[in-house]
């Protein structure tokens, strides 16, 4: 079975952390998504859509990374509590994944988009908050289009390379505030008072979820500032999937300093100027 991934994707990060804690064999395929690879003549046949994850077993080739997670939870022998076998755990699970994309998902994506980072200090700030003793102790799918962005061209803020200029400040302003609404209900809705989204333990739903709120540290927002329920969470989230495995996933997110470079140096970014102008109008 092949896994074809990007770690600084969202769902490649959900899909590879499942596998990788639960030891699922595989084989780890990179598609580099900032060097363009996804618009190679191999990769569009293996994924019409040329999108990661992929999922090849055989000659079975499955996209979407909830459709991955909840077919390796059908093929591999993992612990019920994953994607629990009760019919109302189960509802509760698919309820939250069915939420996150046009919430969660869509809102901490756009503001990884439109956020400007200081040059030349791309990753120091959110990496050095996020691994450091305190933080450790204290702790777009609305349309195929955004889906598409948020999964192919995760970096630095794509806005300013793409548009020419930085994001209209009322734009990200916006964006912000609809990532806070988005992490209240994660919060009261969702979490409420439970360790994780179903109940005592964890799920393919919280892992879904963290990825997201992992994606604006990439540009220097940390969403859960201010929130110490959603951060003793996040922490409970990554001991559980292991917190080695959890850093090195997100390593590329938080420390890479070629990001800026490849992105400079694929033209396939100017093709998504119309879609920019569309969306962000």
């Amino acid at each position: 079975m092949e896994i074809y991934l990007d770690l600084v994707s969202p769902p490649c990060r959900a899909v590879y952390l499942f596998a990788e804690a639960l030891k699922i064999p595989y084989a780890f395929k990179l598609v580099e998504l900032l060097a363009g690879q996804q618009y190679s003549e191999e990769f569009g046949k293996l994924s019409v859509v040329r999108k990661v994850p992929v999922l090849k077993d055989g000659s079975f080739v499955l996209t979407e990374s909830i459709a991955i997670l909840q077919y390796l939870v059908q093929k591999c022998s993992v612990a019920d509590h994953w994607f629990p076998a009760e019919l109302q755990q189960r509802a509760r699970v698919n309820e939250y994944l069915s939420w996150q994309h046009l919430n969660l998902r869509s809102h901490c994506s756009k503001v990884f988009l439109l956020r400007v980072r200081v040059p030349d200090q791309p990753h120091a700030a959110a990496a050095d908050h996020y691994t450091s003793k305190n933080f450790t102790s204290s702790c777009f799918a609305c349309c195929s289009f955004q889906q598409g962005l948020t999964n192919d061209f995760c970096g630095q803020a794509l806005y300013p390379f793409i548009m020419g200029s930085e994001a209209p400040k009322e734009k990200l302003d916006a964006a912000l505030e609809d990532m806070k609404q988005s992490l209240h209900l994660l919060e009261g809705k969702f979490l409420q008072g439970k360790p994780f989204i179903v109940g005592n333990k964890i799920s393919v739903a919280d892992v879904a979820a963290i990825v997201e709120i992992m994606q604006p540290l990439g540009v220097g927002v940390d969403g859960l500032e201010g929130r110490p329920k959603l951060t003793a969470w996040r922490e409970r989230v990554k001991k559980e999937l292991g917190v080695k495995l959890f850093d090195q996933a997100h390593e590329a997110l938080l420390n890479s300093g070629d990001m800026q470079q490849k992105m400079q140096n694929n033209t396939e970014l100017q093709k998504l100027k119309p879609m920019f102008v569309k969306y962000f109008r």
